[in-house]
């Protein structure tokens, strides 16, 4: 049962992190996805697109470590460090692409 709480916590965060940061951004129709070495944009998408991406991607790789870890645990191993390791991954990165993009675009007027 933690696991699954572990995941609804984390899915939840992300929304939430996407939804305020949409409600500051509602000006911009895109956002930056990837940049190069150089700090340019390498290409963009839509900013609600560019706002899903992390949240979807997160739940099916975490729906995944999480049904793997209660189908078939395997004897003696416990799954949750790593369930709890990817979970700050996701969170982490996607505060670093918000980060990223509020600066691109601040720079960019």
């Amino acid at each position: 049962m933690t696991h699954i709480a572990i995941m609804i916590v984390t899915l939840a965060i992300l929304v939430v992190m996407s939804v305020r940061y949409d409600q500051r951004r509602r000006r911009v129709a895109r956002l930056p996805m990837q940049w190069s070495l150089s700090g340019q944009v390498n290409w963009t998408a839509p900013r609600r697109l560019a706002l899903a991406v992390t949240p979807v991607l997160a739940a099916i790789v975490l729906t995944v470590m999480t049904t793997s870890s209660l189908i078939a645990p395997r004897g003696g191993q416990d799954p949750l460090p790593i369930l709890l390791l990817g979970s700050l991954l996701f969170v982490v990165a996607h505060a670093l692409h918000l980060y990223l993009s509020d600066r691109t675009l601040d720079r960019a007027g």
